[in-house]
Formats: C-alpha cells, sequence, structure tokens
C-alpha cells in the first residue's frame, strides 16, 4: 500500500508515544513538509474532534480522541494477523463493497478492509437498499483471498455472522440470533446484515468481498419508514451509545481469528459456532421462495450454506434462497 496520509501517519505517531509530547520538527521531518502543513494537519485534526495540546518548545500531544473510525485509531493496538492490516477509510462513499471490489480489482492484499462513515448507496440482499446515515453505525466490507474453491464461498458468509455475532454478545444483556442466511436479529429485529460478493473461476477464487452493516448508534427516527422487516441498534437495546471504533476493532479480531481458524481446521467450527447463535434448528418454518412457499422442520446448514428442510412427508429440502419465517405455534 501507498505510504499513509499525512493525518494518518500524524495519528500513529501520536498513538505510538501516548501521552509525550511530539516535536513540530519530528511531525516536519516525518510528513516531509513544512511546519506550517503541519499546523494545519493539527487543526484539520482538531476539527475532526481531536484535542491536541501544543506547547511552544515541546511540540504537540495527543489528550483525546472522538469516536471516529480512521485507520490509525482502528489499528492502534488491533494486533491482527490478517484483517485489518490494511484499512481503507473513507468519509462517504456509495458502498463499501463496490470500493472493496475496486481494490481487489487493482491488486489489494488479503485482509484488506474499506470502512466509511456513510453510504450514499447501501447494498442489501436481491438489491435492497440498507439504510447507512453518516457518523452512527458501521459499514465496512473485507477483502479475503482464500484459497479455497468456489462453490465454498458461501461459508464465508456464516464465519462473518458468528464475528458479527460474537461482537454483540460482548456488549452487557444482549443476546444476538443469526437469522438465515446473512441477518442478525436482536429480538426478533434487524440489527446487522451481511453481504458477500465473489470473483471466481472453475479452478479457484480470485477474491470474495464480505460487506458487514451493523446499527450501533440509531436512533428509532433514524429508521426508514417503508423497512420490510423491523430493525433496531445496539443503543435502542442497551439504553446507552456504543462506541463504533471499539466496536469495529472488536470485530476485525473475532474475524481475524474465525478466518485463521477456517483455513486451517474447515468449514466444521464455524458451522457449529453459527449453529449455536441459530434460535430456528429443530423448529417448525415456512420459507418464501418467491416461486412457491416451502414448510417444515429446520434441520440444520449444508456445507454449501443451504438450509436443510424436513417436509412432513419426511423429505429433506435443501433452500439457497428465501426468507424464513417460524411457524406460530410451532415451538
Amino acid at each position: 500500500m501507498d505510504r499513509p496520509a499525512p493525518r494518518e501517519a500524524i495519528l500513529q505517531l501520536f498513538h505510538s508515544r501516548g501521552r509525550e509530547f511530539v516535536s513540530g520538527a519530528e511531525l516536519s521531518a516525518l510528513l516531509g513538509v513544512s511546519r506550517t502543513a503541519v499546523w494545519k494537519q493539527i487543526g484539520a485534526l482538531r476539527e475532526l474532534g481531536y484535542a491536541i495540546e501544543a506547547v511552544p518548545s515541546r511540540g504537540y500531544r495527543l489528550l483525546t480522541t472522538p469516536d471516529t473510525l480512521i485507520a490509525a485509531e482502528l489499528q492502534a493496538g488491533l494486533e491482527t494477523r490478517v484483517i485489518g492490516r490494511e484499512i481503507v477509510f473513507l468519509t462517504s462513499t456509495d458502498s463499501t463493497n463496490l470500493r472493496a471490489v475496486e481494490l481487489a480489482e487493482q491488486g489489494a492484499a488479503d485482509g484488506t478492509v474499506v470502512i466509511a462513515e456513510e453510504q450514499t448507496q447501501g447494498k442489501g440482499r436481491l438489491g435492497r437498499r440498507w439504510a447507512s446515515p453518516p457518523g452512527v453505525n458501521l459499514y465496512l466490507s473485507v477483502l479475503l483471498r482464500p484459497p479455497i474453491l468456489p462453490w465454498d464461498a458461501p461459508q464465508l458468509t456464516f464465519l462473518s455472522a458468528v464475528a458479527v455475532a460474537r461482537a454483540i454478545a460482548a456488549e452487557p444483556g444482549l443476546q444476538p440470533e443469526v437469522k438465515w442466511p446473512n441477518d442478525l436479529l436482536l429480538g426478533g429485529r434487524k440489527v446487522a446484515g451481511l453481504l458477500s460478493e465473489m470473483r471466481s473461476e472453475t479452478e479457484g477464487i480470485h477474491h470474495v468481498v464480505l460487506g458487514v452493516g451493523v446499527n450501533l448508534n440509531m436512533t428509532a427516527g433514524q429508521f426508514p419508514a417503508e423497512l420490510r422487516y423491523p430493525a433496531t441498534s445496539l443503543r435502542l437495546e442497551t439504553g446507552h451509545p456504543v462506541s463504533r471504533r471499539d466496536f469495529a476493532r472488536r470485530l476485525l479480531r473475532h474475524l481475524d481469528r474465525l478466518y485463521a481458524e477456517y483455513l486451517e481446521t474447515g468449514f466444521e467450527p464455524v458451522r457449529r459456532a453459527w449453529e449455536g447463535f441459530f434460535h430456528l434448528a429443530g423448529r417448525e418454518v415456512e420459507v418464501d421462495c418467491q416461486q412457491r412457499l416451502l414448510r417444515g422442520t429446520v434441520i440444520g446448514i449444508a456445507e454449501d450454506g443451504a438450509l436443510l428442510l424436513r417436509d412432513a412427508a419426511g423429505h429433506c429440502e435443501r433452500i439457497l434462497a428465501g426468507d424464513v419465517r417460524p411457524v406460530k405455534g410451532g415451538e
């Protein structure tokens, strides 16, 4: 990747020094710019909410940081092996998935993360729009280049679901559920959605992009009125704001550990972990497949991510796409 932008480089140096002062001369040499240009960068950081003290003859030091998703903030103490080694932060973008695909085509490395404060064309499943207002939620995409066959790629969506579920479950009092194939719920209301996209050939995968959207601090009034499914946020469920920076770090760490385990041992541990958050196993459900409506008892998921359903006659159905609803009274 290219040399860090001036803002990122300054923050990286501040974090490496803790509460120590950094001289203007050192910052000037680091960035290869004049002292006046350094002052302008410090001013830009202050406008973003950073409290930076300036003392003549001593330099600058960072006092407090805002709840931002700037790459230097997320990478401070992240300590992942693959996921997040490279982070691209965007103030606003059409879709983090689109930007991650673009970077993939340019040769970006396995584990590259694209994260944005705002999406203007957030993408959901089946072409649906994902509401993405600025400054409140988490919108990110992870570029992966796993050495797996194309038909195994859907397994990575379940991997990302487990990572998001574990990150949510770390908030006291929250018990997330996964909704097949790619949503997460709190109290029956949607709190996160996943969207994976792949480019491959018969013999292998060029890349997979895992898109993740998590409602962190949205208020009730910020949700679109036309939502197809009841939605919520971590703030609404906990009663207090959630640090986007801390949540993003936690999620990236879970993704990193799960990805390493997946590459080493395969899908089975991921499937077991996913089913631990899946509360419809053994229950009677209806599945709307658009062309037909199926009813049966959920058995689990197959290696390719298909939902396994046993109908009233005892036949096993493999479902690759559809909306699942529990049958009332089918507890």
